[in-house]
């Protein structure tokens, strides 16, 4: 590293630069190293592997997890849609509902300086760190960057929060594969030259359209699809640019890249509401139905994506049907159905079943799904609460996220074991810059 052959900006101690890419399966990199020579490089001379994700493994329960070392029942965060307490009114989480101290907090409290860039569920952007610009379900950069010039800067490069997902809707992936290069471009520029400008402690950025591709087009990765040329291409700028940041590096920089889950091609939607329904699980106050509330008072559960499962329980939702005596025979008997849920050849829908003891622990569990249900790889687990005459169904999107698979390398001090995941990062990233942490107060352990 170090291009430049600079050494850092201050003596406060050595820096990490975190590279998110979201959703890259670590198989992608080790079965193309025509594609991805920059991060091959880099776990040769560093440390490589694949780690597994969180329960459930969605981006916004991942990113809050990955960023504070905590569990969903600290962070408060168990996906895109989650459920108020008490309440069967749902809302997306959003920065402020993340309830767990984040890494560029910690950096800051320890007097050093954090720039963030594009982390998904950091909206609004925090005043309390060197810069932000939040990222996914973010509006546009003159509410989502902060400081002034920051998001002065943001604007002048045309800087996109997000790929246009609409456009990989269409049977032609062309301008989706277009924006997806531009809205890349965009993400580099800035993030190279913040590398530069090099006035920071911990570089934390995500490149978030890695996973926006393959959601379109990773079968035609797998199955030698129309666009696996135009997949592979846009890798390989990824991986270009990866390579340039890390060049630019001073020489006191560690240098991290990691995704948050993996990814697999998708076969079947799951609409779990309809299986639900179709197994009497549950049932609806009116033909006419699209939320959670308008479920009836009689349902013993319902489902929330990604696979989480809540039993309809009395005392804890405002309608619950099912007793609290009951409680642990009605959920094993969901569970058991679970397990023994079959796709349209016989295969199992769900690889496992988990029980919320054995996923989530902290302050808010009390909002924490029942059972999750960790799908077999080609079974995308939807729960809307719209009508689905059938079960099983397909949409445009062709690729799934996985909880095994996903990606982690560390340029130099530390080592990648074969049992690390999600929560290790955190405190890994903290050994690195000589942070102190109370040992034993995150869900991982440091790497380093």
């Amino acid at each position: 590293m170090g291009l430049f052959d600079r050494l850092g900006n201050n003596d406060d101690g050595p820096r990490v630069a975190f590279f998110g890419i979201d959703g890259v399966p670590y198989s992608l990199i080790e079965d193309n190293p025509e594609t991805f020579p920059n991060l091959y490089e880099m776990g040769t001379e560093g440390s490589v592997g694949a780690i597994d994700s969180i329960v459930p493994p969605e981006s916004s329960a991942c990113w809050p997890s990955l960023t504070t070392g905590k569990n969903p029942g600290e962070t408060g965060v168990y996906g895109f849609q989650d459920r108020e307490n008490g309440s069967y009114d749902t809302y997306v989480p959003m920065g402020r509902d993340v309830q767990a101290t984040r890494l560029w907090n910690r950096v800051q409290e320890a007097n050093r300086d954090a720039t963030v860039m594009n982390v998904p569920v950091t909206f609004p952007p925090q005043r309390d760190v060197q810069r932000m610009v939040s990222g996914f379900l973010s509006p546009g950069v003159d509410e989502a960057a902060y400081p002034d010039d920051f998001r002065e800067y943001l604007s002048d490069i045309d800087y996109r929060i997000d790929v246009n997902a609409r456009l990989g809707h269409e049977e032609d992936k062309s301008e989706f594969i277009e924006d997806a290069h531009a809205t890349v471009d965009g993400r580099y520029e800035a993030f190279s030259h913040y590398v530069e400008r090099d006035d920071w402690d911990l570089l934390f950025g995500v490149f978030m359209t890695t996973d926006r591709v393959n959601h379109f087009l990773f079968e035609d990765y797998e199955r030698d699809g129309e666009y696996k040329t135009e997949f592979l291409e846009f890798y390989e700028k990824v991986d270009d640019y990866l390579g340039q940041l890390r060049e630019q590096l001073a020489d006191d920089v560690t240098m991290v890249v990691a995704s948050d889950h993996g990814f697999t091609t998708l076969d079947h939607e799951v609409h779990c509401n309809a299986w639900l329904e179709e197994e009497g699980w549950l049932s609806y106050a009116e033909d006419d139905h699209e939320e959670l509330g308008d479920i009836a008072e009689e349902s013993e559960a319902y489902s929330l994506i990604p696979g989480r499962f809540y039993l309809n329980l009395e005392n804890r939702e405002p309608r619950g049907s099912v007793p609290e005596d009951d409680y642990e025979d009605k959920r094993a008997e969901l569970k058991a159905a679970l397990e023994n849920f079959e796709g349209p050849d016989g295969e199992p829908v769900c690889e496992r079943v988990v029980e919320k003891e054995d996923a989530f622990g902290g302050v808010h569990d009390d909002i924490a799904p029942d059972l999750v249900a960790i799908p077999s790889h080609g079974f995308d687990l939807k729960s809307g609460f719209k009508s689905h005459e059938e079960v099983f169904g397909t949409g445009p999107r062709n690729g799934m996220h996985s909880f095994d698979n996903a990606t982690l390398l560390i340029d130099d001090g530390a080592r990648v074991r074969d049992d690390v995941d999600l929560f290790d990062i955190a405190p890994t990233v903290l050994d690195l810059m000589d942070i102190e942490y109370e040992r034993g107060e995150f869900d991982g352990q440091s790497l380093a």
